[in-house]
């Protein structure tokens, strides 16, 4: 399974920005790896961190930093899972990897982590002040 995540960009704090990932190979592979999947971020000098997952009901978990202001959505028939950022601040700043994973119940309610087998090359987002 491949991850190619798009969207990235440099803007000013209080603006939006939408991530798309897309995701390709084989279909049962494909498949497989959609039932479980997420966003993460690394800023400069800080660990990698989980910034919202989706399980295969579409239960979803947020990092409280983002919760209210970022959106995840996940188009089935597509392969593709976006990320809707509003409201962004500087803090916000990272680049940001899409992940994916065959499902397990680690994944359940979301909780997808830094285990995940699959990821993207990542989008760099910056948000000035």
């Amino acid at each position: 399974v491949q991850l190619v995540e798009s969207g990235g960009g440099s803007l000013q704090a209080g603006g939006s920005l939408r991530l798309s990932c897309a995701a390709f190979g084989d279909i049962y592979v494909l498949n497989s790896a959609w039932d479980c999947m997420g966003w993460f971020r690394q800023a400069p000098g800080k660990e990698l961190e989980r910034v919202v997952g989706i399980d295969i009901d579409g239960r979803t978990v947020y990092a409280y930093s983002v919760k209210g202001r970022f959106t995840i959505s996940k188009y089935n028939p597509k392969h593709t899972l976006d990320l809707q950022m509003n409201s962004l601040k500087p803090e916000d700043t990272a680049m940001y990897y899409c992940a994916a994973n065959s499902w397990t119940t680690s994944c359940q309610g979301g909780l997808i982590g830094t285990w995940a087998k699959y990821w993207g090359q990542g989008a760099q987002v910056t948000v000035s002040s």
